[in-house]
């Protein structure tokens, strides 16, 4: 039944693309009836055909320039729809394409057959969501990504437009049904999960649908009606993953993982936990509390407003979005500290980069680079290795990898300030729980 889209689908990206392993995560053993899906970054030769299907994105970036410059344009679009999130509690539903596309992706299985599709994965998303064909419902232009038949589906039951579910001012026409995900379980079992919210559409902007190679958004946000929320009904309220570099020439693997796991002894001794901000103004993202920045050990005076979700501020963990976002009135004085330290290298002139503070690397002395930590509430304290804040992005030269964001608004610590770390959402008690680890 046709009706206009659902408001929270606001953010199509975290990007995560899931082909299902058995392969053991680092630092976790295997408590048995768990899921755990490969993540494959943008950038990574697997994502370049699945199953026969083309799911290229567009001309590889020839530099790590050019990458981060990507990374920039991607970010700014989704820190955009950010700030909507922060200021209104309707959003409205746009196509994939004005959000860029996902930095991670998944695969899936879902209906009765199964049909198999690439999702972006988007922890800012609260619907699961794809083109649709239904009896006489079919999207308007084809491109060349397959299309879900939810008329060939058996488990396939649209939502009637008299349910809770049903809102409106949305900008997507479309209709809702539940329907059966399929998941492979680290036990070598099969398990489905059933009555999953799915968006059907037919808003098809281009040749390569609206995810421009993608088929579909899973939704990872937080929020009653996510994947997240129903994985955690038959797996535990918990789920986690564990970002490599991307920015490597190595071809390493991430992964997240739904249910409850044991973290090894090595790493259990350096987990630290802080509260999870959910529901509010942060609508389906995950939030955690700053309470202050060090650099090289001194505290960078920052006004407390900045992390202060109720005073126009606040901090979201955003594995969508590349770069770290830092508001206005904490990007001066933490770029500030860093340039004292570093002032005996060689700054360089604006190359239209993303980034302002850049430095020749020929000499350059790792010494000279002060530590970073964030802490967090609770007394946790996240310190990030140097090279997710010091960024190889050309040859001779090294950048501080913060970009400045608009203010009031939402800083966004991003997916290459988290890399080489353990992240457990435990939505349950509302807990983050976080330590250092290869992922390998």
């Amino acid at each position: 039944m046709k009706m206009n889209f659902l408001q929270s689908f606001s953010l199509l990206l975290l990007s995560l693309i899931f082909a299902t392993t058995n392969n053991i995560i680092h630092g976790f053993h295997d408590d048995g009836e768990i899921v755990r899906f490969e993540l494959i970054h943008r950038n990574s030769p697997k994502l370049c055909s699945h199953d026969g299907h083309n799911v290229f994105l567009g001309e590889k970036p020839k530099t790590q320039m050019e990458n981060l410059k990507q990374f920039h344009q991607r970010d700014v679009s989704r820190r955009a729809i950010l700030l909507e999130t922060s200021s209104s509690v309707k959003l409205p539903i746009n196509s994939g394409s004005d959000y860029g596309t996902g930095e991670y992706f998944v695969h899936v299985t879902i209906g009765t057959p199964g049909q198999r599709f690439v999702l972006v994965a988007d922890t800012g998303s609260e619907l699961t969501w794809m083109n649709c064909r239904y009896k006489n419902y079919e999207p308007k232009k084809k491109g060349k990504e397959p299309i879900f038949k939810a008329d060939e589906s058996s488990t396939f039951r649209t939502v009637s437009c008299s349910s809770r579910m049903y809102l409106q001012g949305s900008a997507a026409l479309g209709f809702f049904g539940n329907e059966t995900i399929s998941v492979d379980l680290t036990n070598g079992k099969k398990k489905t999960l059933n009555n999953v919210l799915i968006g059907c559409t037919q808003t098809i902007k281009d040749e390569q649908g609206i995810f421009k190679g993608a088929h579909g958004v899973l939704g990872l946000g937080n929020g009653k009606h996510t994947f997240t929320s129903k994985a955690a009904q038959d797996f535990g309220s918990k789920f986690s993953y564990c970002l490599v570099d991307h920015l490597s020439s190595q071809n390493l693997t991430n992964y997240i993982v739904f249910g409850s796991t044991r973290p090894k002894t090595a790493l259990s001794s350096r987990v630290q936990r802080t509260p999870l901000v959910l529901g509010g103004a942060l609508g389906p993202l995950y939030g955690v509390n700053i309470v202050g920045i060090s650099v090289g050990g001194q505290v960078v005076n920052i006004p407390p407003a900045v992390w202060d979700v109720n005073r126009g501020g606040g901090t979201v963990l955003d594995s969508g979005t590349s770069l770290t976002f830092l508001a206005e009135p904490a990007y001066k004085p933490v770029t500030a500290a860093f340039s004292k330290y570093m002032s005996k290298l060689q700054r360089l002139s604006d190359d239209g980069g993303p980034f302002e503070f850049c430095y020749n690397s020929t000499r350059f002395q790792d010494s000279l680079v002060p530590s970073l930590k964030i802490k967090l509430a609770n007394g946790a304290v996240f310190e990030p290795p140097m090279k997710s804040y010091i960024l190889d992005v050309a040859p001779e030269t090294r950048c501080l990898g913060f970009v400045s964001a608009s203010w009031p608004g939402t800083s966004i610590i991003g997916n290459i300030m988290q890399q080489n770390h353990l992240w457990e959402f435990d939505l349950g008690k509302s807990l983050l729980s976080f330590a250092p680890s290869t992922c390998t």
